[in-house]
């Protein structure tokens, strides 16, 4: 059954149908009671399209994720789960849509052709043209991230900084005076990758504060360059006893260089970092790591969207999460060396 049969039955013509269904234009009380009642009596059900247009709404939001050529890591896997489940609770279905490079043709059909009603962007950069792009056409979204500008925005994020100087802090406390600060890759980082630079600075801020050693190394998100990573690190600095890391998915691989090394964790080095719960719980040994409350950000994030879907003209909001540091099995005192 199609509109053009309701409009047959009723005596009307398709477009005082469509009318009355998407409430665009006035119809007279008659005619519309007319055509409910053939509605009603035919069973008629209106598609998403025609519901969407009557309530003026999609009842679809973009959920804007990295590349999909590219791994997600735990973290990321953990938002867009999360998301995925506040919408549905919602009564909200989710477009995916990668960005960066050449997928950012994907990002201006999904922005551009009004086919969502909201956004919610992941790995925010410092500058980030999304945000600007979303601002100019005045569609409504939210941020896993915040850019060099926050009060620009509605926003979700991982106070990195505070996160990574807290293990830091944890480091020295236990004796360890060379310490190596393990960060995502160096395209990411290069692109202004917001927790890239905020790691950086609370490392840097630390490691200063305790007189330390501090090196910086950056990282593909893969076990096999952690391998790398970390083999250079010691061929290159003999005395490090400990890394401070962001880059979760390159743990495994950091783990291999060190046992490769004669290096025991955490008798003879330690790791400490920032990562979803259940990957470090089940690292052998079990990561000693700050715990990304990825449910809790995801739900907020979705809180904020809709919020800014009902009412586009409300202040901004902003949450940033430092979680406290779940000492499990990678870091223990430095190891004393014997004079002799």
């Amino acid at each position: 059954m199609n509109i053009g049969e309701i409009a047959r039955r009723s005596g009307v013509s398709r477009s005082t149908v469509s009318y009355a269904l998407s409430g665009k234009r006035p119809v007279s009380e008659g005619t519309r009671r007319r055509i409910q009642a053939v509605i009603d009596e035919l069973g008629y059900q209106p598609n998403a399209a025609a519901r969407a247009l009557k309530e003026g709404r999609t009842r679809t939001i973009a959920l804007v994720i990295p590349p999909a050529s590219q791994r997600l890591t735990d973290v990321q896997l953990g938002f867009v789960a999360s998301i995925v489940d506040a919408a549905a609770r919602a009564d909200l279905d989710v477009l995916l849509s990668p960005s960066g490079g050449e997928h950012d043709r994907s990002f201006e059909r999904v922005v551009s052709g009004r086919r969502v009603d909201g956004v919610i962007l992941m790995e925010i950069r410092l500058d980030d043209d999304r945000v600007a792009r979303l601002g100019q056409i005045g569609l409504p979204f939210v941020g896993i991230g915040r850019t060099a500008r926050p009060e620009s925005m509605s926003w979700v994020d991982i106070d990195y900084e505070t996160l990574i100087a807290r293990c830091v802090h944890h480091l020295a406390d236990l004796g360890h005076r060379q310490v190596a600060l393990v960060d995502r890759s160096a395209e990411l980082a290069a692109a202004g990758y917001g927790p890239s630079h905020r790691a950086q600075a609370g490392f840097t801020r630390a490691a200063a504060e305790r007189g330390l050693t501090g090196v910086r190394a950056c990282c593909a998100d893969d076990a096999a360059a952690g391998l790398t990573c970390v083999e250079r690190l010691l061929a290159a600095h003999p005395g490090l006893t400990a890394i401070a890391t962001i880059n979760e998915a390159a743990i495994p691989g950091m783990y291999r260089a060190l046992a490769e090394a004669g290096r025991k964790v955490p008798a003879d080095f330690s790791i400490a970092g920032v990562s979803a719960r259940h990957w470090a719980e089940n690292l052998h040994p079990p990561l000693t790591a700050a715990d990304v409350p990825a449910d809790e950000l995801g739900a907020r994030a979705m809180e904020l969207l809709l919020q800014r879907i009902a009412d586009p003209g409300i202040p901004h909001r902003h949450l940033l999460v430092a979680p406290p540091i779940s000492l499990r099995g990678t870091t223990g005192p430095a190891r004393v060396r014997e004079s002799s």
